[in-house]
């Protein structure tokens, strides 16, 4: 009889606890996302177009245990905004 309640309340404190950490995690996935107002007082921003840059892939074992010599690739980074204070 004692067991089965202890157990009961150990479920309901991880479920308890689980639920508060969601929340905090919820209100500062919210806080984070919150939109900025422009740059500063000193700041200059402009905008970078996207363009193709070239990634170098170090040298690695694959998944069967096999050398893989290092290679390049292009990657493609998307336009973005740079600010410098």
């Amino acid at each position: 009889m004692m067991g089965g309640r202890f157990t009961k309340m150990v479920a309901l404190g991880s479920a308890a606890v689980t639920l508060t950490g969601v929340a905090v995690l919820g209100v500062a996935g919210t806080a984070s996302a919150a939109p900025h107002h422009g740059p500063g007082r000193h700041e200059r921003c402009q905008v970078v177009r996207g363009q193709w840059v070239p990634t170098w892939h170090p040298a690695s074992r694959d998944r069967r245990g096999e050398w893989r010599k290092g290679y390049w690739t292009r990657t493609w980074v998307p336009a973005h905004q740079i600010c410098i204070r």
